[in-house]
């Protein structure tokens, strides 16, 4: 039976379609990324944002023509959509064969099964269980760097945000579970480990009430192997300074942490129910940096917030201006069904939204290109990401870039260099977001 996994969203569906992958894997299965060459195609979702729901009910209705053309035989929904939209998509997409949910995906191979033997499946467990991993997880990086997703769910429930309601409460995977993941993707020549959850800072609270990440990246740090060690989705509430401690003390870690706060004006964020004020950001952001002084540090932010006046944007626009993020992203605030800010009087008109998303970015351009033509005259190390032949330049990443959103470096070099490889490059030029060099 050959399969055909399409997966949408973010970094923690990739963990769980690679979880996915590693179940099917135990059986009479092979893969494909050629969804006209599959028996069964099985599409992760994602509906985190409206974008996000739009290509994946697009994805998911393309499959569905697929299906009825009789090009595949089954047709699997799984992820935060299946967990939003159990019943209608069952129920508008007949071609559909089953639906499983965010805390179920480890009951693939069964569904699948069924599914083949045209049975109609709906596999939707408690939203708190805590899914198996996958002994024999199948990378669909490129192979020297993984995401470890560290816990699931989230408690914050911010007014803007659906996570909770489709992902549970908080709930940390055991140290040991997580030890061995590392453990294998060491020895399956893993050189990168990026720990990812909805929210990294609070690892292991659920067990006893205590933050546990400083420990579990100390004892990571200790897995031979593994050169490169980075930090996702930390809340600048939570992060301690035993944590900004270990980062600066352990030389695995990457001097790089992902921070986002999604505004800076006091008033915006109360509205959003995140737990700092702007006066509090500064107080984090400055307690990083002097303690690691070459501390890369990257944020998102949320422009047109229902009820966010021109003196709000102006704050936020200050807040960047003076921070001086490495790396910044910034999305239109987009109203989700079932949250308390899609029913707040003072929704912003789009055109509002991007202009404001566009002013921001035009300032982070601006920052970003003086941060990186500072970078010249520096010799980085670089994780080897590939060459690109008609340039004549390696292309790589330093401790400042994370993959898929961040810049790169490109490079030339004295021998030829593979893909994984950690060389050191001389810092020779820049652009707003890129950097250029040779090896040294």
């Amino acid at each position: 039976m050959k399969v055909c996994l399409i997966s949408l969203g973010c970094d923690k569906n990739l963990v769980d379609s690679e979880m996915m992958l590693g179940f099917l894997n135990r059986g009479n299965v092979s893969f494909t990324d050629q969804y006209d060459e599959a028996d069964a195609v099985i599409v992760n979702t994602c509906c985190f944002i409206l974008d996000a729901k739009k290509e994946s009910v697009s994805t998911i209705l393309d499959m569905a023509e697929k299906k009825k053309a009789g090009t595949i035989k089954a047709l699997i929904i799984t992820g935060c959509m299946a967990e939003r939209y159990r019943d209608e998509i069952m129920k508008e997409i007949p071609e559909v064969d089953a639906v499983v949910g965010t805390s179920g995906y480890d009951r693939i191979e069964e569904v699948l099964k069924k599914a083949m033997h045209g049975k109609k499946v709906s596999e939707f467990e408690d939203l708190d269980r805590l899914p198996a991993v996958s002994e024999k997880r199948m990378l669909s990086t490129l192979g020297w760097y993984a995401y470890l997703k560290i816990a699931e769910g989230c408690d914050k429930h911010c007014t803007y945000c659906i996570i909770p309601s489709l992902r549970g409460n908080y709930r940390s995977y055991p140290e040991k579970v997580l030890l061995d993941q590392a453990e294998q993707l060491s020895k399956a020549g893993v050189k990168e480990l990026i720990l990812v959850a909805q929210e990294t800072t609070v690892y292991g609270k659920d067990f006893d009430g205590k933050k546990h990440l400083p420990e579990l990246l100390r004892k990571l740090c200790r897995i031979d192997g593994i050169e490169w060690i980075r930090i996702l989705y930390c809340y600048p509430e939570e992060i301690t300074e035993e944590l900004i401690g270990t980062i600066r003390d352990e030389k695995k870690i990457c001097h790089y942490l992902d921070i986002p706060i999604q505004h800076a004006s006091d008033d915006i964020l109360k509205r959003m129910g995140r737990r700092t004020n702007c006066s509090d950001l500064t107080e984090i952001i400055t307690a990083i940096r002097k303690e690691i002084p070459d501390i890369a540090l990257r944020t998102t932010l949320i422009s047109g917030f229902p009820g966010e006046t021109d003196k709000d944007h102006k704050k936020l626009l200050s807040f960047v201006r003076k921070m001086k993020f490495t790396r910044l992203g910034v999305f239109p605030y987009s109203a989700e069904e079932g949250t308390p800010a899609a029913k707040f009087p003072g929704q912003i008109p789009q055109r509002v939204k991007k202009a404001r998303m566009n002013e921001i970015m035009a300032l982070q351009k601006k920052i970003s290109a003086s941060r990186m033509h500072g970078m010249i005259g520096r010799k980085l190390e670089v994780l080897v990401e590939g060459y690109m032949p008609d340039d004549g330049v390696y292309a790589g990443r330093t401790y400042m870039d994370a993959p898929d959103v961040d810049g790169y470096i490109f490079f030339k070099g004295s021998r030829e260099y593979h893909s994984g490889e950690l060389v050191n490059v001389l810092v020779t030029d820049a652009s707003e977001y890129d950097l250029k060099g040779e090896t040294v």
